[in-house]
């Protein structure tokens, strides 16, 4: 904000430089709801603009009864509207009029004008998550207009689900803050290209809106210790809830339930193993000849002392890559 050192007008003074208001609004909260001071500032002006005719606010401040200048001034055209003492409020388009902006700061630091208070004030404000609903409607185009994109099927996406998910481990275990982020969009991008093919459904369409809603009913509902009357001060305890609500939900006829088969041996096994662990169930390991049997062995155990064996493997080979790069490099 640039603030004008001259003083508003008094009896027997000069009328102050006036006030221009740029005022902004998120495309991401429903027009018309605007904040208190922005109501405020539009009803007090002296002149209200609008360099966009279609702008989404102009029919809901039209009908609260607020008259809208369609037009885009110059910084010296809206400095002259302020002579005098007068307030004008633009509403800005959704670029944030530069044009204007800068040629108002060009005028500021030329001191060649009297300048108005200039006072930028949010009408409306993103709210934490606003962002997903860019990628929504960017997502509802692509789907309609890409020629690869509106082809795809949950069938076809499959594979990219578990790359994206490996990508996503792996930037993790490297420590990568830039790559966690971009990886972490990628799989977001799993869930929000699924659910928009699922919205085309003939026979059971939903949207990411019922994928949300599932995910929020399911979070309150396992967290009472949250959102309900129960306690929980330690993790363990947590986990009891989450494992006793879930057990209600799915009332599964067995431990294995639920467990995809198609997941990587050892974090199959291991979560075999937790499975059993966790009913008490006394179902010893199987025994055979082989290294399947063994290996089975070595993730229930590494599951027992709290070790999740896939990541365990996949360290113990990255120190092994690493040995065969030294080498290599030693060659040279």
């Amino acid at each position: 904000m640039v603030n004008a050192t001259t003083a508003d007008a008094t009896p027997g003074t000069a009328p102050g430089p006036g006030r221009v208001v740029l005022l902004t609004t998120s495309h991401r909260v429903a027009p018309g709801l605007l904040s208190w001071p922005a109501w405020q500032a539009l009803r007090t002006a002296d002149r209200v603009l609008c360099a966009d005719g279609t702008h989404p606010q102009l029919p809901y401040l039209r009908e609260a009864g607020i008259r809208v200048d369609e037009t885009a001034p110059t910084a010296e055209e809206l400095v002259a509207a302020c002579v005098g003492g007068h307030t004008v409020v633009v509403v800005a388009t959704g670029e944030g009029d530069p044009a204007l902006t800068d040629g108002l700061a060009r005028l500021a630091g030329s001191g060649r004008l009297r300048m108005p208070d200039l006072e930028l004030l949010p009408a409306s404000y993103d709210l934490p998550g606003a962002r997903l609903l860019d990628l929504v409607q960017v997502m509802d185009r692509i789907r309609v207009e890409c020629p690869w994109s509106s082809q795809r099927t949950h069938k076809s996406l499959a594979k990219y689900a578990i790359e994206e998910a490996y990508e996503l481990v792996e930037a993790i275990e490297d420590g990568d803050r830039d790559e966690l982020r971009e990886e972490l969009g990628d799989v977001l991008l799993q869930v929000v290209f699924h659910a928009r093919i699922a919205e085309e459904d003939p026979d059971a369409p939903f949207s990411v809106d019922d994928v949300a809603g599932t995910i929020v009913t399911k979070l309150i509902h396992r967290h009472p210790h949250v959102f309900g009357d129960e306690t929980a001060s330690t993790p363990e305890e947590v986990r009891e809830h989450w494992l006793r609500t879930k057990a209600a939900e799915k009332q599964r006829t067995s431990v294995t339930e639920g467990v995809p088969l198609g997941q990587p041996g050892l974090a199959l096994a291991a979560k075999l193993a937790s499975r059993v662990r966790t009913a008490g169930l006394p179902v010893p390991l199987p025994s055979g000849e082989g290294i399947g049997y063994e290996l089975l062995a070595l993730a229930a155990r590494a599951e027992a002392e709290g070790t999740d064996p896939e990541a365990a493997l996949r360290a113990a080979a990255r120190a092994y890559r690493d040995a065969i790069r030294q080498t290599e490099g030693a060659g040279d």
